[in-house]
């Protein structure tokens, strides 16, 4: 039987960085959700599409295979067979994936990639919805938050680290705030934490300390 361990939380709150670790710690496969929605985010715009282009969209998520592949260790996000890794983390790929994200049928396709890999494998998985739709019976279930002050200056000091001078830190805690609001607020699977879940709020922590609060929470239910 596959073991899954699910964290969810906000933009920001640091579910990549603290998923790969954990995974990494357990030899566990990390598959990173909202990379792939990205991936998808990153079709539409490359073909022209907008956040209002709705029917266009779900027309054309049905052309676009993402996959997740593991080149010396390291995760690929595979877009009809083109690594599209590079491309994925800009702010504007971001909104569409947020604003494209609760459409259904984009949403079933990269749900059903999801279901299938952790019932083959033991992962770690992160995104909005991992522990309240797509695994639902996930041995560990995490809601990784932190305030929103603290995300946004991590994006800020991230921007200035990859030499974008001009990064605005207030725009960036409104952009948070507002994904925030529409994420929590959308019709299908909301953001929100799992009844079962457990809360970490990592503003005042480390990644080693919230590494190590969730293996502790594996060994407790292991």
């Amino acid at each position: 039987m596959s073991y899954s361990i699910a964290i969810d939380g906000p933009a920001g709150a640091g579910k990549s960085t603290i998923a790969r670790a954990v995974a990494r710690e357990l030899s566990f496969i990390y598959v990173d959700t909202g990379a792939m929605y990205r991936a998808m985010a990153y079709y539409f715009l490359k073909q022209g599409l907008t956040e209002n282009d709705t029917e266009e969209i779900k027309a054309a998520c049905q052309n676009a295979e993402v996959s997740i592949a593991y080149e010396n260790g390291e995760q690929k996000v595979i877009l009809n067979g083109e690594d599209v890794t590079p491309y994925i983390r800009s702010e504007a790929v971001g909104n569409m994936a947020s604003k494209s994200s609760p459409i259904p049928e984009v949403r079933a396709k990269l749900t059903q990639l999801q279901k299938n890999l952790a019932a083959r494998e033991n992962v770690v998985m992160d995104g909005r919805d991992i522990g309240t739709c797509v695994l639902p019976n996930a041995q560990v279930k995490v809601y990784l938050t932190a305030s929103t002050h603290t995300r946004a200056l991590r994006r800020y000091k991230e921007l200035l680290e990859k030499g974008q001078t001009d990064a605005d830190m207030q725009k960036i805690e409104a952009d948070i705030e507002e994904r925030d609001y529409r994420d929590m607020h959308r019709e299908i699977s909301p953001l929100c934490q799992a009844e079962d879940a457990v809360l970490v709020d990592s503003s005042e922590m480390t990644i080693e300390e919230v590494v190590g609060a969730i293996l502790a929470l594996v060994k407790k239910v292991k």
